[in-house]
C-alpha cells in the first residue's frame, strides 16, 4: 500500500515538472527554435580535455546535453555531455547580456551548442568560457537523480537510453563490443575469408538443435521460421565454390532466457574448406588471443574474480576423459541401465531419447561444464547429439566436435563437417525419429540441403561462436543483458 502511494506521489511530481517544461517550450518558441535543425560542432569534450595545451585560449565549438547546472546570479557553470565525455562551461551575465536571462528556460537534460575559449578554473578544471550559444533541444522529462535514480538493473535494461546518459562506463562497454566485432572481421579478412549474408527468414530452420520462432509470409501464404543458425546456407556456398566464408548473424531461438541466453542474439559462424576440427580450434584460439591483446595489451583476462592467462597452448580433452577426471566414472564401461540410474540419481533431465550418447552429454553438460575454468577444448562428442558433424576417424560412436570452455561457460562450438550425403540423410532421419519421440529441439530434415550436398562438398571445418558471450568473456560481464543494448524484457503492466 505504501509502495502504491509512493508511486502516485512520483507521478504527481513528474506531471508537475513536465507542465513546467511545456511552459518553457512556449517561451523558447517566442524567440527561437525549441527543437533546432542542426549545429556546427567542430570539437568534442574528450579531445579538449586530453589536449588542453593545444586548445588553451583557442575558440572551440561543441554541443551536448546539460547534465549539471549551477547558477551563481551573475554567472553560471554547467556540465555538458557529448558522446566522448563531459566538460564544464562557464557563462557570464555581463558578457551575454539579455541572452543570459534566457538561461532560466534551460534545464538539465536539454541540449545546447556553445562557442568559446578554453581555459582552466582556479581549481584546475578545464572549462569553456562561452561567448555565444544556441539552444538546440528541450527535454520534456527530467533525468533520473544522479546518485540514486538508475541503479536498478531492470530499469537500466528497460530504459537503456537513460543508462547510457547516466552511466558513462556503459557506453564504453558497448564501444568495446563494437571494437571486438571489428577485430573479428579484421582477423578473418586477413586470413582471406569472405564475409557473406544468408537468409534470416527460412522455410526449413536448421543448423543446430533448437526451438524456432514461427512466422507467416502473406505473399506466399506459407509458414516460415526465423533462423536458429546460418549453417546450412553457408554450407550451400561451400558447395558452390567458396572456400573460406563467415557470417556475423542475428539468430533467434524460442527457448528460455537466463544470464547467458537471450532469445535474439548475435553469433559468428565461419567455415574453411580442406580444414578439420583441429584447424578450426587453432583459428578460434588465435582469434581470442588476438582480441585480448588488442583490448588489454597482454594475454590476461579477468574472469569472474580470477585472472586467467590465455597465452599458452589450450589443452584438448575428450569429453569422456573430462567426465572421468571430474566425476570418477568411466562412461565407456557403463551400460545404458547404469548410465540411466546415474542420471536419475542426480536428477538430470535428458532431452529426447535417453540413449547412451545423450546421457553422456547430459552428465557432462550438467555436472562438469560449469567447473571448467579453462581455457580448455572439450572434444570428441557422442554421435547422437551432433547431426551435422563428421564421424570420428578413430571411433564411430563419436564425432569430431569441440566446444571451448572458459570460466565455466561455453564460448564456441564446432566440428569437422559431415560431407557424406548418405550419412547426412541417415542423421536427418534419426533426428526425425527423435522429433517424433518428443524432442522439440531435434533437427528437421532439409531435403534441399540434402540435394545440394549430393553435388559434392569439400572436406570442411566449421565453428559457431556467440558474439554476446564472447563480449561477456572479454569484458568480464556475466549477464548477457549487460552486453545487449536492448535485451528482451517482459512488458510491465501499466
Amino acid at each position: 500500500m505504501a509502495e502504491n502511494i509512493e508511486e502516485k506521489e512520483k507521478h504527481v511530481e513528474m506531471n508537475k515538472l513536465m507542465k513546467e517544461r511545456l511552459e518553457k517550450i512556449k517561451k523558447i518558441k517566442e524567440t527561437t527554435y525549441a527543437f533546432a535543425y542542426s549545429y556546427n560542432k567542430t570539437h568534442n569534450a574528450a579531445e579538449i580535455l586530453q589536449f588542453f595545451d593545444k586548445f588553451e585560449s583557442k575558440e572551440v565549438s561543441l554541443a551536448g546535453r546539460i547534465i549539471a547546472k549551477r547558477d551563481m546570479g551573475k554567472a553560471s557553470f554547467m556540465h555538458i555531455q557529448d558522446e566522448s565525455g563531459r566538460i564544464q562551461i562557464y557563462l557570464r551575465k555581463d558578457e551575454l547580456k539579455e541572452r543570459y536571462s534566457f538561461l532560466k528556460n534551460i534545464d538539465i537534460g536539454d541540449f545546447i551548442g556553445v562557442k568559446g575559449k578554453v581555459f582552466k578554473t582556479q581549481k584546475g578544471e578545464v572549462t569553456i568560457h562561452v561567448n555565444d550559444y544556441e539552444f538546440l533541444s528541450k527535454a520534456l522529462r527530467p533525468l533520473p537523480e544522479k546518485y540514486h535514480g538508475l541503479k536498478d538493473p531492470e530499469l537500466r535494461y528497460r530504459k537503456r537510453y537513460l543508462d547510457l546518459i547516466m552511466n558513462p562506463d556503459i557506453k564504453e562497454l558497448f564501444k568495446k563490443r563494437t571494437k571486438i566485432i571489428q577485430g573479428i572481421r579484421q582477423y578473418l579478412n586477413n586470413l582471406d575469408f569472405t564475409e557473406v549474408e544468408t537468409p534470416i527468414l527460412q522455410v526449413i530452420y536448421g543448423g543446430t538443435n533448437a526451438k524456432p520462432f514461427m512466422t507467416h509470409i502473406n505473399a506466399y501464404n506459407m509458414r516460415m521460421y526465423l533462423r536458429i543458425a546460418p549453417e546450412l546456407y553457408l554450407k550451400r556456398l561451400l558447395i558452390g565454390g567458396f572456400e573460406r566464408i563467415y557470417e556475423i548473424a542475428r539468430n533467434f531461438r524460442n527457448e528460455g532466457a537466463d544470464a547467458t541466453h537471450n532469445p535474439e542474439f548475435t553469433m559468428i559462424e565461419w567455415y574453411e574448406a580442406y580444414a578439420d576440427y583441429h584447424i578450426m580450434m587453432d583459428r578460434a584460439e588465435g582469434l581470442i588471443k588476438e582480441l585480448t591483446q588488442m583490448l588489454y595489451g597482454n594475454s590476461e583476462l579477468k574472469v569472474h574474480d580470477k585472472i586467467i592467462d590465455i597465452g599458452g597452448e589450450w589443452p584438448r580433452v575428450p569429453m569422456k576423459k573430462i567426465i572421468k577426471k571430474h566425476l570418477d566414472i568411466d562412461v565407456d564401461s557403463m551400460s545404458n541401465g547404469e548410465l540411466k540410474a546415474f542420471v536419475e540419481k542426480n536428477n538430470l533431465e535428458v532431452i529426447g531419447e535417453a540413449n547412451k550418447g545423450s546421457m553422456v552429454f547430459t552428465i557432462f553438460d550438467k555436472l562438469v561444464a560449469d567447473n571448467l575454468e579453462g581455457p580448455v577444448w572439450i572434444i570428441d562428442y557422442p554421435k547422437e547429439i551432433s547431426p551435422l558433424a563428421k564421424l570420428h576417424r578413430d571411433d564411430s560412436s563419436l564425432v569430431e566436435r569441440f566446444e571451448l570452455y572458459i570460466g565455466g561457460k561455453e564460448i564456441a562450438d564446432g566440428w569437422s563437417e559431415l560431407i557424406d550425403p548418405i550419412e547426412q540423410r541417415k542423421r536427418f532421419e534419426y533426428e526425425q525419429e527423435a522429433m517424433r519421440l518428443g524432442n522439440a529441439e531435434a533437427h528437421p530434415k532439409d531435403a534441399d540441403f540434402l540435394e545440394a550436398i549430393e553435388h559434392g562438398m569439400p572436406p570442411t571445418g566449421g565453428i559457431g561462436m556467440g558474439i554476446d558471450r564472447l563480449v561477456m568473456l572479454l569484458t568480464n560481464n556475466w549477464s548477457i543483458r549487460d552486453v545487449l543494448f536492448f535485451p528482451i524484457m517482459k512488458p510491465k503492466e501499466e
